[in-house]
């Protein structure tokens, strides 16, 4: 059924309130877990206690989060969502202040990911992320937003820099400091941290603070068909998944999981990221649990299916002859199918079918893309957790324009479409009949 507009809107503005929650990966899944009413938390820790149809979800660094729905009979597959918390951004280095001739007080910064690093400068910055905090009974780990404009990135005048309409290079151990304050505000980087974290200046015995932009997201165009926010990759999908297995029920046979990731963006080689064996850990214990035995587990995912759903990049209006002339995608016209022939996505003729008869049943519209030829894609998360748990796997995301900006553009017809689809594949068995072959 076609959604209107107000449908569609309320949709897009759930998302950029969940996108202002979230302003790092440890807030996004503290955000996350709003999302998730209904669900048992569980300690990786602890023992697990697990009953048929129940609702979990654990976590890991506090910043990567597993979300299931066991079946209410004998399990058998996993039918899995994955996408990744983390966005291109700056970190801030533990001894963060640089003093410039007394005069001015810059943050020390180093970058995390693949920026943009022009889109930077120029707009009102903030700190945000985690602060361990020592008290009488231990260490503890606090989220940190300071929610105001607290520096900005100030490019060189162009009477100084001619050329900076002709291609500058951005130096980021020289152009990219933020302005922290003037001469006076040496020494108070930590205080205001503390501060923000409700705590004494010297209870802080740890950081992971990141900058991002105080500009909002926005939902613009003549019919309001557009959005733009930070961070769209990826949290456009992991709220897509969240919403997806929020409102999803038990299955019969097969067990919902919606995996979301950190450090996708530096090469998910962590203990949160999906190169690690935070997935193949909780599947296990999910089969422990249900009361599989060793080959039943294996036999469980050989017959699992994953959607890895990590955004796309839509035909850019100004440069089309950057995508493929076949196979590009575009904002507001259904979710994205990706495709490599080097194995940077997973997507083969197998899973492009599974999924794509999963989307027509649901009325969701399928658009395919593919690099141009001589232009080298981004890898994602599907063919880095294959190497831990080996499922079959197809590629997708949501079309969008200026990936890995500080302010990235969709479509907010696309959101609901993703959700939709993420549903409908929750809800509808995809059974392994025998190696390539599926029944739906």
């Amino acid at each position: 059924m076609e959604k209107s507009c107000e449908e569609i809107r309320a949709e897009a503005e759930g998302l950029l309130a969940f996108l202002k929650k979230s302003p790092t990966c440890y807030h996004a899944v503290a955000a996350a877990e709003e999302l998730l009413p209904g669900f048992t938390r569980l300690e990786e820790g602890e023992k697990w206690q697990l009953v048929p149809g129940g609702r979990y979800y654990v976590t890991r660094n506090r910043s990567s989060l597993i979300a299931f729905i066991l079946p209410t009979g004998r399990l058998e597959a996993w039918q899995l969502t994955a996408s990744h918390s983390d966005s291109p951004t700056f970190k801030v280095k533990e001894n963060a202040e640089v003093t410039v001739r007394g005069k001015y007080v810059q943050l020390d910064t180093e970058r995390y990911g693949g920026l943009i690093l022009g889109s930077w400068v120029d707009r009102p910055l903030s700190v945000a992320g985690r602060v361990m905090v020592r008290d009488g009974a231990g260490l503890h780990s606090r989220l940190v937003c300071v929610d105001r404009d607290l520096c900005v990135i100030p490019n060189v005048a162009i009477h100084m820099n001619r050329q900076i309409n002709e291609g500058y290079k951005y130096q980021p151990h020289i152009d990219l400091y933020p302005l922290w304050g003037g001469g006076d505000a040496a020494g108070s980087f930590r205080r205001v941290i503390a501060e923000a974290a409700g705590v004494a200046e010297d209870a802080i015995c740890g950081t992971d603070l990141f900058l991002y932009s105080r500009t909002p997201g926005a939902v613009w165009g003549p019919q309001g068909e557009f959005l733009s926010a930070g961070r769209l990759d990826d949290l456009e999908c992991v709220y897509a998944a969240l919403r997806a297995i929020a409102a999803s029920e038990s299955a019969e046979h097969h067990a919902n999981v919606a995996c979301v990731f950190d450090n996708e963006e530096v090469g998910s080689t962590t203990k949160q990221g999906a190169n690690s064996t935070f997935l193949e850990d909780v599947l296990r214990r999910i089969s422990l649990g249900c009361g599989l035995d060793a080959e039943e587990h294996l036999a469980a995912l050989a017959g699992s299916f994953m959607l890895s759903a990590d955004n796309a990049h839509a035909m850019h209006p100004n440069h089309p002859e950057f995508s493929d002339p076949n196979n590009c995608a575009f904002m507001n016209e259904g979710v994205v199918v990706k495709y490599n022939a080097n194995q940077k996505y997973t997507t083969d003729a197998v899973s492009r079918a599974v999924f794509g008869e999963i989307c027509a049943a649901a009325g969701v519209p399928v658009q395919h893309y593919a690099n141009r030829s001589d232009m080298a894609g981004g890898g994602t998360l599907g063919n880095i957790s294959g190497t831990h748990v080996s499922i079959n796997t197809v590629d997708i995301g949501l079309a969008q324009l200026a990936m890995h900006s500080c302010y990235e553009t969709a479509g907010t017809r696309d959101l609901g479409w993703m959700i939709d689809a993420m549903r409908a594949f929750h809800a509808r068995p995809v059974r392994r009949l025998r190696d390539g072959e599926y029944s739906l």
